[in-house]
């Protein structure tokens, strides 16, 4: 029994004195909810504001098939209807406010004599009405000076949109599409359109004389001219949302003459997020900065370890040069 029992005691003592060993050099932390990354904790996954689009060109399908091969000749016939009706699937909900924009491709706005063809002050005062001398050729009639006068003016942008979603009309609510900026120091509130359009050839659209120019947003969001040939130009809002999977019904007048230059016209109805509108530019712009920052990046390392350039003699700088002028 003795035997027995000092035996079982120095075993036990030996497992005692192994696991207390083992337990000393463990590196393992004492647990707890916060060391094994127990704690409850709030994952947000971000996602970027999704901005939905729909972009419907439409100056080819809204011209008749009898007049496919004469398109000039069906846009400046003034008997012939323009009327045009389009169906726009709307791919995902989209939420007010809803922004219709038109936008037009080859269209130089931005060409010297074309900018050039206005008057900024007959556009801020009554007092400049006859401030006309840069707007030939649209600057005067027999009956007095044309105002507003130049070209930009005379080529605004006549096409119109009607919506309508299960045979309900949706309302196109056309305030503040305007730069507030326009609005209150570019256009007078005494400045009315006088023999505006009044001549044989018509550019564009009418304005409405008994408005003042204050008033007439359409007119102020086309005489603020695009930089690029290819451009949008917003036309009204929607202040109700769409469902997904619906389709709206577009009646157009397709007024607007593109046809005699080559260029194209597109509706666009597009929702924003937080950063603002769909806008592939400034993504393609950054691209082409830093590729091309990374390009003379390689270039100036490749020609440094090629050709390198030989240091300078450092004696001829001005600290280590004696009062004479001469390197020490």
């Amino acid at each position: 029994m003795d035997a027995t029992g000092a035996t079982t005691s120095s075993a036990d003592g030996g497992g005692s004195n192994s696991k207390a060993s083992a337990k000393k050099n463990s590196r393992k932390p004492k647990y707890s909810r916060f060391t094994q990354q127990e704690l409850p904790a709030c994952k947000p996954v971000l996602t970027p504001g999704l901005v939905v689009e729909i972009v419907d060109r439409y100056d080819d399908s809204c011209v008749p098939p009898n007049y496919s091969n004469d398109k000039l000749k069906f846009i400046q016939d003034a008997d012939t209807n323009k009327s045009c009706i389009r169906i726009l699937p709307v791919p995902k909900l989209m939420k007010k406010p809803i922004y219709i924009y038109y936008q037009l491709d080859n269209y130089y706005q931005n060409h010297r004599r074309y900018v050039k063809s206005r008057s900024d002050k007959q556009l801020r005062s009554k007092s400049a009405a006859n401030d006309i001398s840069d707007c030939t050729p649209e600057d005067k009639t027999k009956n007095g000076p044309i105002i507003p006068c130049g070209l930009v003016a005379w080529s605004l942008f006549n096409d119109t949109y009607g919506f309508s979603l299960d045979s309900k009309t949706i309302q196109v609510n056309k305030h503040d599409i305007a730069w507030k900026s326009d609005k209150d120091h570019k256009f007078g509130d005494d400045v009315y359109p006088k023999n505006f359009q009044s001549q044989g050839l018509i550019g564009g659209a009418k304005l409405n004389s008994s408005l003042p120019l204050s008033k007439q947003e359409d007119l102020m969001v086309w005489m603020r001219t695009a930089a690029l040939p290819t451009f949008r130009k917003l036309y009204g809002k929607i202040d109700e949302d769409l469902p997904a999977n619906k389709k709206i019904q577009v009646l157009i007048q397709n007024n607007y003459n593109t046809y005699s230059f080559g260029g194209k016209k597109k509706l666009v109805l597009s929702t924003t997020s937080w950063i603002g509108g769909k806008n592939d530019f400034l993504g393609i712009a950054y691209i082409v900065v830093g590729g091309l920052c990374l390009f003379l990046a390689v270039f100036f390392i490749l020609l440094y370890v090629i050709k390198p350039r030989p240091l300078g003699d450092p004696s001829y700088l001005s600290w280590n040069r004696t009062p004479s002028g001469q390197p020490n």
